[in-house]
């Protein structure tokens, strides 16, 4: 379920910001916008198929035989208003948080835009079957229409899709070591923890390394063409083709004469140097604590049902949280539907939670953190569409002759 020294009101380089000039109306093209993908009805159908695959085998194959959804359910009704109450409270703040790292990644977004934003492109990502790259047009057409050139929304987009990227894997790295330091972490655990943690100082230095310096980012986008050319002649060998001459971005300015990959190194650092170099504590910051309300709502979901002694205590079930979201890296259904679930109530379960209990906890998660903003996220949606609608009609009034 799938982001980026504080200067609140700047715009980010390059971007006009709310109301600039020549600022389209909503769901209009911006010159040098991506366009919105056009929908792969064949690819859509596939994965259509596999995710309804993966549900049925998650919560009628799987499910049924590990636990009894009957005594799942007989917990969730034992729960007491106090719980229920915060669950819901737990869950408003969730939905409101969720805007914060593109507020942090582009600067003087206005909150309700981001929110618009942000809740239409996840009900888009996490419901329509291989809607990644359809959710990522629509975004761009909204915020053109609020003012910002792609410039801005590809930084904004970019930004906070690096962030989640790494807190997603930091998350287990941190909630292993809390164990360790427990006494709690078994051997394999702590193995995970040291690979998670050295993949994580790679990527993070790797990322500084690009920032800090164009000469290094060129020199590692060579060694990227390098590997990729290498990798393509001897796939081309292997079906017999002719070998060819790496190609060249033909739409990465100044960048002539360079491999794919350092074309795309470039342009990355271009678009990220600025607000990564002014924003990255405020990215950092709110990429955390929109993934720890997802914790927050399994945590008040789980001691709601069980009570203060829940079998694990509150560490372990953070190591199993963040843990079961690696699993929304494997690219078969949207938002993790089904994978994710099926390793967190497994993962509760290794480490002492009654497993009926454990799958309450996870249908309750489900159903706080992922329906309540795809309703939402259809409801913004309208509302766009309402108001791109309106402002078309009001360009094309102000255009007409008058009599």
């Amino acid at each position: 379920m799938s982001d980026p020294s504080d200067q609140p009101d700047a715009t980010v380089e390059g971007a006009g910001g709310p109301g600039a000039a020549g600022g389209p109306g909503i769901g209009g093209a911006v010159d040098g916008a991506p366009p919105i993908a056009k929908v792969d009805r064949k690819k859509q159908v596939i994965a259509g198929i596999l995710t309804i695959a993966v549900l049925v085998f998650v919560f009628i194959g799987v499910f049924p035989k590990f636990a009894d959804y009957g005594a799942a359910w007989d917990s969730i009704q034992k729960m007491s208003i106090g719980s229920l109450i915060a669950l819901g409270v737990v869950t408003v703040v969730n939905v409101l948080v969720y805007v914060f790292p593109y507020q942090a990644a582009m600067p003087g977004l206005h909150y309700g835009h981001g929110f618009v934003v942000r809740q239409t492109s996840f009900m888009i990502s996490n419901v329509v079957p291989a809607g990644g790259a359809f959710g990522l047009g629509v975004q761009y057409a909204m915020l053109s229409g609020y003012g910002y050139g792609p410039a801005a929304t590809t930084t904004a987009i970019g930004a906070t899709s690096v962030w989640n990227l790494l807190v997603t894997l930091g998350l287990p790295v941190l909630g292993v070591l809390i164990l360790v330091f427990q006494g709690g972490a078994s051997t394999n655990e702590v193995i995970g923890a040291l690979a998670g943690l050295a993949a994580i100082v790679v990527l993070v230095g790797l990322f500084a390394l690009v920032l800090r310096s164009e000469r290094i980012a060129r020199r590692l986008g060579g060694i990227g063409d390098k590997v990729v050319g290498s990798l393509s002649r001897k796939f081309r060998r292997n079906r017999g083709g002719a070998e060819t001459a790496p190609h060249e971005d033909p739409n990465a300015e100044g960048n002539q004469g360079v491999g794919d990959v350092t074309a795309s190194v470039l342009q990355f650092r271009e678009q990220l140097t600025g607000v990564v170099s002014q924003r990255w504590k405020l990215l950092t910051g709110t990429s955390f604590l929109q993934q720890f309300c997802q914790f927050l709502i399994l945590a008040v979901a789980y001691y709601g049902i069980t009570g203060s002694d829940g079998g694990i205590n509150p560490a372990e079930l953070f190591a199993a949280f963040a843990l079961a979201r690696l699993a929304g890296f494997i690219p078969v259904t949207p938002g993790g539907l089904g994978t994710v679930d099926a390793a967190l109530v497994g993962l509760m379960a290794t480490m002492g939670a009654d497993k009926d209990q454990a799958l309450a906890a996870d249908l309750l998660w489900r159903a706080a953190s992922y329906f309540p903003q795809v309703f939402i996220g259809i409801i913004t949606f309208l509302v766009w569409r309402k108001q791109a609608y309106s402002r078309s009609r009001s360009a094309a009034a102000a255009s007409a002759p008058s009599s």
